[in-house]
């Protein structure tokens, strides 16, 4: 298995729209309403939003490939594009989303340790995520990696009020 991974451009626009929809409907569609998941991924996964989120200079996106096919992709965002303000020696991963096919063979690891890596060459102090309170596996997952839950907060899905954990890892 050979594992690459690629920052994503303007160009990728496309692909990044389609493989948002995929692996988020997969992996939420069987604990939410399907007006709820609707509402959702049009909001969060139009193009135009998208686009505004592929500008922003604090914000990278980058495609992680298995033997060449996409297999999904990560997040990360510092100073103000930070879905909370944690600081500037913060960095967050906003998602680490994989195709079903793909999970469970290492690529959240290899995505987490990308993201530590750029975290560290910004010289941030720690890094951290928010995962729904519902996603026992990712939760544990995140454990493995040395998170910490230390807060959280609310994540709209549609009309509902949903809660995230917030975890952290301070980094070294």
């Amino acid at each position: 298995m050979t594992i690459t991974i690629k920052k994503c451009t303007m160009e990728d626009l496309h692909m990044l729209q389609e493989i948002s929809y995929e692996t988020f409907n997969g992996t939420f569609k069987h604990q939410n309403t399907a007006e709820n998941m609707k509402a959702y991924l049009e909001k969060a996964f139009n193009l135009k939003q998208l686009k505004k989120e592929l500008s922003t200079i604090s914000s990278r996106f980058y495609f992680v490939y298995v033997d060449g096919k996409l297999a999904g992709y990560l997040k990360v965002n510092t100073e103000n594009a930070q879905s909370e303000d944690m600081g500037a020696e913060s960095l967050e991963i906003e998602r680490i989303y994989i195709k079903q096919d793909y999970q469970k063979h290492g690529l959240g690891k290899y995505l987490v340790n990308k993201a530590i890596e750029i975290a560290m060459e910004q010289n941030k102090k720690k890094i951290w995520l928010g995962v729904w309170e519902k996603n026992e596996n990712a939760i544990a997952f995140y454990k493995k990696m040395g998170f910490v839950q230390t807060g959280s907060h609310s994540f709209y899905m549609g009309d509902e009020e949903q809660i995230d954990f917030i975890m952290t890892k301070t980094l070294i």
